[in-house]
């Protein structure tokens, strides 16, 4: 009896909300030239197109009901003749928290993903938790990795930042007059595109979000192309040619001298963290490849390598140094995930440029190269320099980094060289841990994935926990399909976990955080 008067009351209410949300329709800014192209109710049960890395799989979401509005501010037509304007979209759900998301984009964006928030979330998306989540195309429309946009001025700058706030302001309102009350805390969270969108409004926004959550920020891609090309250049310099001349990157090594240099930084360091276990948890730790050098000729068809096979991926993973000696990009650590070939392929298989044509030079003029870097589409969206947070630290706002030390990509040395920056800039180690935290995830490639990793972890239910009850996240629990019934506690950096010596070596509780 009381199940059906519950489901007669929710069956009641569904064409109440159906019209609160069509009424959205309407909405409407003074002085915003504001399209909302569609606002429709969904009833709980559907499913995502799409989820996030170490999350679960779109089809196994089961979402709660909502209302989704879509939108677009400035419809225009730009200087190139081509159609433009802010593209959104918005999730309200009907059991609503109180808390609003931003969703970080990816690539270079150009299309309006789905509002979800499974970003460092875990297996519980902020939608499935209750939060408004907003995402946008930052002004343009496009596929993958097409950057012809960037030749109309405004949509350059909307893409470089000034679509990710214009939507934030938008997306609070269109909550407040939806639900009737402003949002009790708004959130950021994204990785790669995504975590240099966090970055920006940590930076340029200070006042807007209370917690942030970077992954993997491709805070200055001009500059990371040269890292990853340095290392192909390295191994293009012994690797074999194809008919036409051209180094095959990838047989730099064969297979079983992969694999041996795996084995290798599993021998040198894999027990530096108190459990042999696959996975190097211990950032200190240094990998030596003239180590595996064999001792005579005779071995170099087995599991040994040369010493010009040693001295390219010593040179290579060290990364690039200009004429006078500055390092251009900080290189890349070794790490269980760099012979991957899933994903962007690790660097042991590399040579394939995520972006473009493959990396086929033999040599490269690291000099010139930095100087075309810094061009102005590049430092119109880099966020690698601005350090000073104090404005976004003094609201008590919240800001947590996150990277894979086996992401191909982006290197996790240069967001920790950014962490150290930001630390130096804001009183120190000491201060700055009051506000801000970085996590670096062993074996896990660009945003998640990899063979050897565990990339399942809640960093959005940290920073919320942080914000809201004032508990500064020490470490957080991370599982994965690459290692079933395993946990381990993603440490604050610089410490790392670390296993206490007693104890199931596959739960989390028997690790602690050390330096």
């Amino acid at each position: 009896m009381i199940a059906a008067m519950l489901l007669l009351a929710a069956t009641a209410q569904a064409p109440s909300r159906a019209g609160a949300c069509a009424a959205m329709k309407n909405f409407t800014l003074p002085g915003v030239a504001l399209e909302i192209t569609k606002a429709a109710w969904v009833a709980a049960g559907s499913s995502p197109p799409t989820a996030g890395p170490g999350g679960p799989t779109a089809s196994a979401v089961k979402l709660p009901a909502y209302c989704r509005v879509d939108g677009m501010i400035d419809r225009r037509t730009g200087g190139d003749g081509k159609p433009y304007g802010i593209g959104f979209a918005i999730t309200l759900p009907d059991d609503w928290n109180g808390r609003f998301l931003q969703q970080g984009g990816g690539g270079l964006n150009g299309n309006v993903a789905f509002p979800l928030g499974a970003a460092a979330a875990g297996t519980n998306p902020a939608l499935l938790r209750g939060f408004a989540v907003v995402t946008t195309d930052t002004g343009h429309t496009g596929s993958g990795f097409d950057a012809s946009f960037m030749r109309e001025q405004q949509a350059s700058l909307d893409f470089a930042y000034e679509a990710v706030g214009r939507v934030a302001g938008l997306a609070k309102q269109i909550v407040a007059q939806y639900y009737g009350r402003a949002a009790d805390h708004s959130y950021f969270a994204g990785c790669s595109t995504g975590g240099r969108e966090g970055m920006l409004m940590a930076e340029r926004h200070p006042s807007y979000f209370d917690g942030i959550v970077v992954g993997a920020p491709a805070m200055r891609t001009s500059f990371s192309g040269i890292g990853d090309e340095w290392v192909a250049v390295a191994l293009n310099q012994v690797a074999p040619r194809d008919e036409n001349g051209r180094p095959v990157t990838h047989l730099a090594l064969s297979d079983v001298q992969k694999q041996a240099v795996i084995d290798g930084i599993l021998s040198q360091c894999d027990a530096s963290d108190g459990a042999k276990d696959g996975m190097v948890f211990n950032p200190s730790c240094r990998f030596d490849p003239k180590k595996l050098v064999c001792e005579n000729s005779g071995q170099q068809a087995g599991s040994c390598l040369s010493a010009g096979q040693a001295a390219a991926l010593e040179r290579g993973f060290a990364g690039p140094k200009d004429s006078k000696g500055r390092q251009v990009y900080p290189g890349f650590p070794f790490d269980t995930g760099i012979a991957a070939t899933q994903g962007i392929p690790g660097h042991l298989n590399g040579g394939r440029n995520p972006v473009g044509p493959p990396f086929a030079a033999l040599a490269m003029d690291v000099d010139a190269r930095a100087a075309a870097a810094v061009d102005a589409n590049a430092m119109i969206s880099t966020t690698s320099e601005w350090v000073n947070l104090n404005t976004f630290s003094a609201h008590g706002g919240k800001l947590v980094f996150f990277h894979g030390n086996s992401d191909p990509w982006f290197s996790s040395l240069d967001t920790v060289g950014y962490y150290e920056r930001l630390k130096a800039a804001n009183g120190g180690a000491a201060a700055v841990r009051n506000w801000s935290r970085l996590y670096l995830a062993p074996g896990m490639g660009h945003c998640g994935g990899g063979a050897a990793a565990l990339d399942t972890f809640d960093l959005l239910g940290a920073v919320v926990d942080w914000v809201e009850k004032g508990t500064a996240p020490d470490s957080v629990t991370a599982t994965g399909r690459a290692f079933p019934g395993r946990s381990r506690p993603l440490c604050a950096f610089p410490t790392f976990a670390y296993y206490k010596g007693a104890g199931d070596v596959e739960d989390a509780k028997n690790f602690e955080c050390r330096e």
